[in-house]
Parts: C-alpha cells; sequence; structure tokens
C-alpha cells in the first residue's frame, strides 16, 4: 500500500475527493482527511492519532534500536565469565526481545507525542484553510487514482506519494 497525499482548497472539494475514491473501491477505513481544528467534517473520515502522530515510524525504530542495544547487552552478559554456553543462546535472545520491546514501547510513547513528519510539511495550508486528504491505496494503483481525482476535480493536486504505509494502522 501506498500512501497518496492530496491537498484541497474547501469542504465540498474533499467531500467529491472521498466519493470519487469510494467509487474507485478505495474502503472508507483507507481514507483520512485532516482539516484546521475546529473544522467540522460532519460525515469525512478524519484521520486518527495514529495518521497524525509519528506513532507507527518512532515504533520501527525502537525495534531496530532496542533490538540491536539488548542483543549487545546479551553478547556482553555472554561474556563474563559466569555465563556458560548453555545458557549463552538464552541470554542473548532474551537481550534482543527485551531490548526490542522496551525500545518500540518507550519510543512508540515519545512518537505518539510528536505531530506526523510527513504531515508538517502541509501544516502552513492545512491552517490557512486548505483540507489534507490521505489515501491507501495498492502500489499498482496509485497512478490510476491520481488521474481519477483529476479527471473529476482537476484543481486538486497530488503533493506526495509516501512509499509504503503499514498494515495495520
Amino acid at each position: 500500500m501506498r500512501r497518496i497525499y492530496f491537498l484541497v482548497p474547501n469542504i465540498d472539494v474533499t467531500r467529491k475527493i472521498v466519493d470519487e475514491l469510494l467509487l474507485a473501491r478505495i474502503e472508507e477505513r483507507h481514507i483520512h482527511v485532516i482539516a484546521k481544528r475546529g473544522t467540522p467534517l460532519e460525515d469525512l473520515p478524519e484521520a486518527s492519532l495514529l495518521q497524525k502522530s509519528d506513532f507507527v515510524p518512532a515504533v520501527q525504530q525502537g525495534l531496530a534500536v532496542g533490538g540491536s542495544t539488548g542483543a549487545l547487552a546479551g553478547l556482553v552478559a555472554v561474556a563474563l565469565p559466569p555465563a556458560s554456553t548453555v545458557i549463552a543462546g538464552g541470554v542473548l535472545l532474551a537481550g534482543a526481545l527485551a531490548g526490542a520491546g522496551i525500545g518500540a514501547w518507550i519510543s512508540g510513547m515519545v512518537g505518539m507525542s510528536v505531530g506526523n513528519r510527513r504531515i508538517k510539511e502541509f501544516e502552513e495550508a492545512i491552517e490557512a484553510g486548505h483540507m489534507l486528504v490521505l489515501a491507501d491505496v495498492p502500489a499498482a494503483r496509485v497512478e490510476e487514482i491520481e488521474e481519477r481525482v483529476k479527471q473529476h476535480i482537476p484543481e486538486v493536486e497530488v503533493e506526495s506519494t509516501e512509499p509504503r504505509v503499514p498494515a495495520f494502522p
């Protein structure tokens, strides 16, 4: 899946885009709208905290850093004299798993409090009254969806495409 970002001028155009995406068989759970705080979105699918925050990238980074640190700590524990080779694999595995878990948890908490890095570039336009539509579409359909939206609503511009979107948010 790839995430496509459309910056649109007002709520009427946003409704047209969402309708067009639904007609293109993009499920509503894969469409997210971000607007200026206090703007009523009514029946439009509002972006959740997972889309507005840096939670997912932070957890991914925490898993990598924590797992590496835990594995390194496990190797140090194995190198110490009282450790035997029988428990060495268990210590190494436990260190890596504990490090990955703690790293993911801590960085996820930090990521929840930080705004999404990809959305920061659109903040000025959102504060000016524009709306940002995020659509998670299959990679093979990105160009088709872009053309479909542009065909019906010529004033919309595709701002950027995220290379991959995690499956779970």
